[in-house]
């Protein structure tokens, strides 16, 4: 229901704004080290009027995360979300699960005004102002406690130290014991061969970046396990792509 209504939402602001939106790759490092008001994705965003961004990705994968999300997450609890980019996952995730507070985060200004906007559009209640917290600087990391985080396309489009900082976040914030970190994108496995298209998209982001690239999740999960972090789930998803799920030990 939720994604209908956002869908005529959206395309009524489309409508409005032909020929004054601004349609670009936006590719930023912004996270992680460089020019701060950019959005980092692979993804062709457009601007609406109002500031918000709309990704097309975020669009066709919401709801295949949207029906793990709530296997796993408790009916009333908080949600930190890193990189949380254009906040289409934000508020898709926190109006569908009206028991949970979501807290979307981001470096970068100008995700945390689309996040705004689109919790504004939405009028999701529950989603909080977005953080400006970046995965690998630990300064801006918040010291309350949460029950999930949850963290989509991130360690693939970012440094291995964006990951290791994820890693000591969740063990830091997340609720002991039981706390839930879930994943979702792309990743390398020894038992399963490399997808072509994975291969190829791996190949790109080295390309573009030679310190990006998708991660073993063997790695990941012995990264997760030093934080006090154990691997309890991994769910095929649509396009080749996992969510990893992890519970605080």
């Amino acid at each position: 229901m939720l994604r209908s209504f956002r869908h005529v939402k959206l395309r009524k602001k489309l409508s409005m704004s032909t020929g004054v939106h601004d349609k670009r790759s936006r590719m930023r490092s912004g996270k992680f080290g460089a020019r701060k008001t950019t959005v980092q994705t692979l993804d062709t965003l457009t601007t609406l009027p109002d500031g918000a961004l709309t990704s097309p990705a975020a669009r066709r994968n919401s709801d295949a995360i949207l029906k793990v999300l709530r296997a796993h997450l408790p009916a009333h609890g908080s949600v930190l979300e890193i990189a949380s980019g254009s906040g289409e996952h934000a508020v898709t995730f926190a109006s569908a699960l009206p028991g949970v507070t979501w807290t979307p985060s981001d470096p970068s200004a100008e995700a945390r005004a689309s996040i705004s906007a689109w919790a504004q559009q939405v009028g999701a209640a529950n989603v909080q102002p977005a953080l400006p917290l970046d995965a690998a600087d630990a300064s801006t990391w918040p010291t309350g406690t949460f029950d999930t985080m949850f963290c989509a396309n991130m360690t693939h489009i970012s440094p291995w130290p964006a990951t290791e900082g994820l890693m000591n976040l969740a063990g830091r914030v997340l609720r002991r014991p039981g706390g839930l970190l879930v994943l979702y994108g792309p990743y390398r496995e020894a038992e399963v061969p490399l997808a072509p298209s994975n291969a190829a998209f791996d190949d790109s982001l080295k390309s573009r970046n030679p310190a990006w690239g998708l991660r073993d999740r063997s790695e990941v999960e012995a990264l997760a396990k030093s934080h006090g972090l154990a691997s309890t789930l991994r769910v095929e998803m649509p396009a080749n792509n996992l969510m990893l799920l992890f519970r605080r030990f």
